[in-house]
């Protein structure tokens, strides 16, 4: 059986790169955190009044929830728990909590068209959401609030 070895990185076709590679590669997941965290949380924040009670009441008529009140949960998910995700904090739950949501979303609301987002397919659906199950395994990485108290959810 063959295990990972992260601590061996491959040799640089330019070795005079090494600094700055090594000043760069920490900053990678946090970008990506940040970056993520930030597109949800514009999404999210689209769904606040005036236009929440209409989206809503239409998780209700599409079969997705009950109730329309449970709505308010995926809008904190996707308001409050992308904020978390972009700084780091509890990441893990709610990069899960959003590759939930966004799983359900790909089944069932763009499943049905196809891959192709211009089809209103779920291409664009599963990139985002196998982001944030990849951020759920990872945690909060380096340059995050996670790992300046010391604690991971």
């Amino acid at each position: 059986m063959t295990t990972y070895d992260s601590g061996r990185e491959p040799r640089l076709a330019l070795p005079f790169l090494k600094p700055f590679y090594e000043f760069v590669v920490p900053l990678s997941w946090p970008i990506i955190r940040m970056a993520v965290g930030i597109i949800m949380l514009i999404h999210g924040l689209g769904h606040l009044p005036p236009g929440f009670a209409k989206w809503s009441a239409s998780f209700v008529t599409r079969g997705y929830l009950p109730v329309a009140e449970l709505a308010y949960f995926l809008l904190f998910i996707e308001t409050v728990g992308a904020i978390c995700v972009a700084i780091g904090l509890f990441t893990r739950f709610f990069a899960a909590a959003l590759a939930i949501e966004l799983g359900v979303l790909v089944l069932y609301e763009f499943g049905p068209h196809g891959f192709n987002w211009n089809n209103h397919g779920y291409e664009y659906g599963l990139m985002w959401g196998l982001v944030m199950f990849a951020i759920a395994l990872r945690g909060g990485g380096p340059w995050s609030l996670d790992r300046k108290i010391g604690k991971e959810l």
